[in-house]
């Protein structure tokens, strides 16, 4: 870790994008915004549409009682790590529009480590302790970046895969009060940073889309305190072709955050 990283969160979940950390106010000194990683794990229910959240616990000094994604801070061990398989070419694409492609990967890979660490469901498979997880079935949704006045940045990348892809028996980190499915309309009862309640609305808006229209939108990234701010077409110009979904287990190069 450099020497200007953020101290260590009070807690596992304090550096969930949309968490604690996000909302203190910082010190007299800039803060670099860390890569980070959040996970819509989502089914259809007898409600409708659900997606796997937390709620802080009630005793946290900090937002308490407010739900949060599963997700947290790319780690260096997330560059080499070894996966089933690998992200799907489009998912890539929309990644590396703003990451290198070691980055893209590694946020795919956290993506997966945090869910695991955090609500106990496996988004791949275990080899004895060790999670190798299943990137073919992540996709992408947006980025958002914490403004600079904050005590932790984050330079957060929401993505989603289907809860038929995870297995295992959800088990809270300890951090988390409740951790369960929710329905949309539920979340919006509860208490989310304002950042969750856009990603929210960007994901419901991702859902009644067709997969073409997926691949057409324009990709979004929150920046500031209100900005929406446009990345570019999803689609490729056409006669282009989406990158190729490597064979490789991991990247050889440095970690480069």
């Amino acid at each position: 870790m450099t020497d200007d990283a953020p101290p260590k969160p009070e807690a596992p979940t304090d550096d969930n994008p949309g968490g604690a950390a996000e909302a203190r106010p910082a010190a007299n000194r800039a803060v670099h915004p860390r890569h980070a990683a959040s996970l819509i794990l989502w089914r259809q229910g007898a409600r409708g549409v659900e997606v796997l959240m937390g709620i802080r616990h009630a005793r946290h000094r900090f937002m308490p009682n407010v739900m949060v994604f599963p997700g947290g801070r790319v780690d260096r061990a997330d560059y080499r790590a070894k996966a089933l398989d690998e992200l799907p070419g489009f998912t890539r694409f929309c990644l590396e529009r703003a990451a290198a492609p070691s980055l893209a990967r590694a946020v795919g890979i956290a993506a997966a480590r945090e869910l695991h660490e955090e609500t106990g469901l496996v988004l791949g498979r275990m080899e004895g302790q060790a999670l190798l997880p299943s990137l073919g079935v992540i996709e992408y949704l947006c980025r958002a970046v914490t403004p600079p006045n904050r005590f932790m940045r984050f330079n957060a990348r929401f993505l989603i895969a289907p809860a038929e892809a995870a297995h295992g028996a959800i088990r809270g980190s300890g951090e988390l009060e409740e951790l369960r499915f929710f329905t949309i309309e539920e979340t919006r009862h509860h208490k989310v940073a304002t950042i969750t309640a856009k990603v929210l609305s960007e994901f419901a808006a991702w859902l009644a889309m067709s997969p073409a229209e997926r691949e057409a939108r324009e990709l979004i990234c929150f920046r500031g305190m209100d900005g929406r701010l446009p990345e570019g077409p999803a689609r490729l110009r056409k006669g282009s072709a989406l990158p190729q979904t490597p064979s490789r287990q991991g990247p050889k190069g440095p970690w480069n955050p």
